[in-house]
């Protein structure tokens, strides 16, 4: 099964001089933890609950003034809507991150999280792609986006 049939398609999305408070609001009414971010339809980060946490509140930082380009990680790692789901798995578990934006020529299309991936895997394959997610890297690239 290829990503396109399993992402959200048209996500909710921020742009990096909307508010860190703006990301942390959608957050809460989609009920998830990452926003991309994009610059028309050119995705450019992605913001996480995490980095709301550490990067804004933890730092004494005002998330209502903050711009999200202060705090998101640029570059995010992402897939085609054409990758498999089993490359996506892969991705997920080698770069360890729970999302992933699908773009196409740059453009942002949907995101993919690992509850998605279940609906289509087995619960041990799930297990094993969660477990190898939230492994220290033990040598692997880190991106901490996640």
């Amino acid at each position: 099964m290829k990503v396109s049939d399993l992402m959200t398609s048209d996500p909710a999305t921020v742009g990096p001089d909307d508010p860190v408070a703006k990301a942390a609001t959608l957050m809460r009414e989609e009920d998830c933890g990452a926003i991309p971010v994009v610059r028309g339809s050119k995705l450019v980060g992605i913001v996480t609950d995490r980095d709301i946490a550490i990067r804004a509140v933890a730092g004494g930082r005002d998330p209502k003034t903050l711009k999200v380009s202060e705090i998101m990680s640029a570059d995010p790692i992402t897939v085609s809507p054409d990758t498999d789901g089993d490359e996506a798995s892969r991705v997920m578990a080698e770069h360890q991150v729970r999302r992933l934006p699908v773009v196409q020529d740059g453009h942002l299309l949907g995101i993919l999280v690992t509850a998605q991936l279940a609906r289509r895997e087995s619960s041990k394959a799930v297990g094993e792609t969660i477990k190898e997610i939230s492994e220290p890297a033990s040598g692997r690239a880190s991106h901490g986006r996640g």
